[in-house]
């Protein structure tokens, strides 16, 4: 738990801290970005087109990432009636936050790969790399209201799309039996491993 690192190692604690919270203000703020790029204002009319990452807390889930050690940033609101193609639309909109997380990722692995893991910039990097891979995995994972659940419905024609819609009243009370019986760390870690494996892969092509 964050909480307990704090107690052992404030200055890591902080620096995850940190990280996490950045980036979930940039995962949020990607949504709002494309959102309005789409035609929706919604976010701007809510003070969401921006990196501030005060503008993207939310303050129940940002007390549980410390105490629990799982929490969430303040979601963007978005009205798909405003887009020109709602589907395909809220679609991109939806994958535009876990995109974001895994760019950042990507960024620090070459960073981490330059200038090696123990050095105090390559620890640094490894946190924001590790962190980011686990936010844009669990937030893809198809369970509403998780950006998924978007993707997928946004991918599937219309008629199943509308079909799998219907689990989102089960959406909820799935997360929470997954988060108390620790499944999800059967679900995440061979996913984070995986794409922690593509980044290796792609990096060893990349000039020296």
């Amino acid at each position: 738990m964050l909480l307990q690192l704090f107690l052992e190692n404030p200055i890591a604690a902080l620096v995850i801290f940190l990280v996490l919270m950045l980036s979930l203000a940039l995962h949020e703020s990607a949504h709002a970005f494309s959102a309005n790029y789409f035609g929706d204002d919604t976010p701007r009319y809510q003070g969401r087109l921006t990196l501030n990452p005060l503008a993207h807390m939310d303050p129940l889930g940002t007390i549980l990432i410390v105490i629990a050690g799982f929490g969430w940033g303040k979601p963007v609101i978005v009205n798909p009636f405003n887009f020109k193609n709602p589907k395909r639309d809220m679609m991109i909109v939806s994958f535009a936050g876990p995109l974001t997380n895994l760019a950042i990722a990507f960024v620090s692995a070459i960073l981490t790969s330059y200038v090696g893991s123990t050095s105090f910039i390559g620890v640094i990097a490894y946190y924001v790399m590790y962190i980011n891979i686990v936010l844009a995995v669990f937030n893809l994972l198809p369970i509403y209201p998780l950006d998924g659940s978007k993707v997928v419905e946004g991918l599937l024609p219309r008629d199943l799309a509308l079909q799998f819609a219907e689990t989102s009243k089960y959406g909820i009370y799935i997360l929470l039996i997954l988060l108390v019986t620790r499944a999800f760390d059967v679900i995440l870690n061979p996913l984070v491993s995986l794409v922690l494996g593509a980044f290796s892969y792609i990096i060893n092509f990349l000039p020296s």
